[in-house]
């Protein structure tokens, strides 16, 4: 049975109308974009309605990962971009927003930082997440028109929310597993080589001039009836050359109670002059002289740098010891010091690992102890078998490093294999 006209024509209304209202409620399926108003101070605000073709299509892809080998709080989001971005294309730059997880759901959601289009691969490092706190992450890619650096619109197509996800931190860095492996193999040459100094047998172990000048020097100061000077630098006792220089004093300081020669050590450090002071006093009483030892021996000068090397010079021209030894830290007064011995014909030897003090030394010194060779100078004087299988397992490390050195250009020169990659400690 045929309906009524008029209920036809309110039917028909009332389909328009539900359309209609359709239309405006769901959101343009081609773009999932809305239109955002800018929330910066200073910015204009967005039109309330942007044409459809303005909205650029969502990023894809989007995953989130606790960022690995790391100390936590960090994690990494990528994602695949936009098929509107490219030159001149519609996406201008990707903002990544987080929020934390409330019920299981995503909470707020806040912009935690951007990117601007126009690269390949896209990816971002989240550096401020609290460890053990779930997030979720979504990607906005953006199109906007900026008039004197002010956005006047912006068109917005967004990902759904990727998560949860939670930070952490890991126990090993996976990247370093090259410097692992070579402190294991230097350490079990270094072990090596003590047990085999310790069981007796001799280690090789190249010659320093000037270590083995220093039974010629103090054997020339007891000739001639004259002092030693040992200045053991400007540095305090937490300086690695001041160490090493005071491992040095000790076997001085036997010899020189052997000969009953006298030793002299000013300084200009309250620790040093300690220090120094025992060291001195227990190589008299290894030598079977302790008798001889007087606590004036060491004495302090001042903390001042050039107050110091001029009390140094005028103790040096006054006494003209027949030698001086200068081990440790040394900075502009190394050619003061070593020229005013010079002057006087005493037999210098020096040491130090300042690089820019060594041309000095070696111009106006009998024996300069470069670099390395003043740490390894301890083990060299002392024979110890801890010192001597320690120096010796770490010229077998530095053999092993030159010769990958000269292995790794071949390889590189000819492109036969990337073999830096081996050092490498970088993604």
């Amino acid at each position: 049975m045929r309906l009524p006209a008029i209920l036809d024509r309110k039917a028909c209304a009332a389909f328009f109308v539900v359309l209609i209202f359709l239309f405006l409620l769901v959101p343009n399926a081609r773009s999932q974009g809305q239109a955002v108003k800018p929330d910066s101070i200073g910015r204009a605000i967005s039109p309330d309605s942007l044409s459809p073709d303005l909205y650029p299509q969502a990023a894809t892809r989007v995953e989130a990962i606790d960022t690995p080998n790391d100390a936590g709080e960090s994690i990494s989001i990528s994602w695949k971009k936009s098929i509107d971005d490219y030159d001149g294309g519609k996406v201008k730059v990707y903002r990544i927003y987080r929020a934390e997880v409330v019920n299981g759901q995503p909470g707020e959601f806040k912009e935690v930082g951007d990117i601007p289009a126009g690269h390949d691969k896209y990816s971002f490092q989240d550096g401020n997440t609290v460890d053990g706190v779930e997030y979720f992450y979504k990607v906005l890619a953006v199109n906007q028109l900026r008039e004197n650096n002010i956005a006047t619109w912006e068109a917005v197509s967004e990902t759904l929310p990727f998560g949860p996800i939670k930070s952490s931190a890991q126990w090993f860095d996976w990247r370093r597993i090259n410097a692992f492996i070579g402190v294991i193999i230097l350490s079990f040459f270094i072990i090596y080589f003590i047990q085999q100094a310790k069981s007796g047998k001799e280690l090789f172990i190249r010659k320093i001039a000037g270590m083995e000048a220093v039974d010629e020097a103090v054997g020339r100061a007891t000739e001639m009836g004259k002092k030693i000077y040992y200045v053991p630098g400007l540095s305090d006792m937490d300086n690695m050359q001041t160490i090493a220089s005071i491992n040095i004093l000790g076997r001085v300081a036997e010899l020189s109670a052997t000969y009953e020669t006298y030793l002299e050590v000013p300084v200009c450090r309250s620790m040093v002059m300690i220090t120094a002071k025992e060291v001195v006093k227990e190589a008299y009483s290894k030598a079977g002289r302790p008798d001889t030892f007087q606590e004036d021996q060491v004495h302090y000068l001042t903390d001042d740098q050039f107050g110091y090397a001029a009390g140094i010079d005028g103790m040096v021209v006054r006494e003209k010891p027949a030698t001086i030894f200068y081990m440790g830290t040394f900075y502009a007064e190394s050619l003061i010091l070593a020229e005013t011995g010079n002057s006087i014909g005493a037999i210098q030897i020096a040491g130090t690992a300042m690089p820019s003090q060594l041309p000095f030394f070696v111009a106006a010194c009998d024996y300069t102890l470069i670099g390395e060779e003043l740490f390894a100078a301890s083990a060299y004087l002392s024979k110890e078998p801890k010192l001597i299988g320690s120096v010796k397992g770490q010229d077998i490390g530095k053999g092993i490093m030159l010769a990958a050195i000269v292995i790794g250009i071949i390889l590189e020169t000819f492109n036969i294999w990337n073999f830096s990659r081996l050092f490498s400690v970088i993604d």
